[in-house]
């Protein structure tokens, strides 16, 4: 029985590891690239971040994953591994290709996949809420970074607008801006994409101890889930990210490191918004890569951009992998059922 448990927490720690792969990209592509933080220090630092961001602000997105859109008492330990086998399959593909993938996005997909077969998703959660603020926070950080590169960056009368990462080494200030929006970003990460393996294994353990879902001791599950959970994001960055971050950071456009410092507390503080404040999932890659496209849009120009074939790619891998967890996931849920297992 203790190695059936086992299964999904193995499940969550290596979706989270991926997570960790993704995730890396948008955090620290800007302080990598400007030499300020060498390569093996990213994956602790990372690791570091997310952690504090899960504990102080990644509660109400875990409840969201744990019983917003499927009642707890659906996440049965067979239920709990199929839902996160099939967005941990999902997105190791995306990390292996090395296109940084919505993680919130083929998370819920895959919840969703299990909640319709079991007839249990929350429609209107899932059609009202999460799926509208996939569209709409994306727009907003693709608007507003469009909106300063054409408007602000402009008429910044400073020699910032223009340093390369290799003169940031030698300014103090702009070395401490980029280091800590790079942490700032992996802070929101925490806030947002741990609760996605936390929140079904929080749901899975109230579950199987006959608790009520709700109250002061599932809060308390919560918090411990992600304990657990938050770390394997380091091993994921250390094991996957490196590639991601490359392809993030130079395959769509060379951005200054005054530039990338704003694309990146523009999107973090979308994120944290949303997470904190309203519960919901949402993808910081998404925003991220939004913003940059709006970068390259300005510097470049709309047909210089949209020719560059990696940005089409990306645009690929966010429509195929949540499909794909979606259906993985329900297709896991049927045979479950025809071997007896739900």
């Amino acid at each position: 029985m203790l190695t059936i448990v086992l299964i999904p927490f193995l499940l969550a720690m290596f979706l989270a590891a991926n997570m960790g792969g993704s995730g890396t990209a948008p955090s620290f592509a800007a302080a990598y690239g400007a030499g300020l933080i060498r390569r093996e220090h990213i994956a602790g630092l990372f690791g570091l971040m997310v952690f504090a961001g899960a504990l102080l602000a990644g509660e109400k997105v875990s409840l969201t994953m744990g019983k917003g859109l499927l009642d707890a008492e659906y996440f049965t330990i067979v239920v709990t591994s199929v839902i996160l086998a099939s967005v941990g399959l999902s997105l190791l593909i995306a990390n292996l290709i090395g296109i940084p993938q919505s993680t919130s996005q083929a998370t819920v997909l895959s919840l969703a996949g299990a909640a319709l077969y079991l007839q249990g998703l929350n429609t209107d959660k899932l059609l009202f809420e999460i799926v509208p603020t996939w569209f709409i926070m994306p727009a907003i950080s693709f608007s507003l970074m469009l909106g300063i590169s054409k408007f602000v960056l402009p008429f910044v009368k400073t020699k910032r607008t223009r340093e390369t990462y290799k003169e940031v080494k030698g300014d103090r200030i702009m070395r401490w801006v980029v280091l800590i929006s790079s942490m700032y970003v992996a802070f929101a990460i925490g806030s947002s994409n741990v609760a996605n393996a936390a929140g079904p294994i929080a749901s899975m353990v109230v579950t199987s101890l006959a608790m009520e879902p709700a109250g002061e001791r599932y809060t308390l599950i919560t918090l411990l889930s992600m304990l657990v959970v938050a770390p394997c994001f380091a091993i994921g960055s250390s094991l996957l990210g490196y590639k991601v971050t490359k392809t993030t950071g130079k395959d769509i456009i060379s951005i200054g490191p005054l530039a990338a410092s704003i694309i990146a507390c523009l999107t973090a503080s979308l994120l944290l918004s949303v997470s904190w404040i309203k519960g919901i999932p949402t993808s910081l890659v998404q925003l991220n890569t939004g913003a940059i496209i709006a970068y390259s849009i300005s510097q470049r120009g709309l047909t210089k951009t949209f020719r560059n074939p990696k940005v089409w790619t990306f645009f690929g891998m966010w429509l195929i992998a949540p499909i794909f967890a979606f259906g993985l996931s329900y297709l896991l849920m049927m045979l479950a059922r025809h071997w007896g297992l739900v």
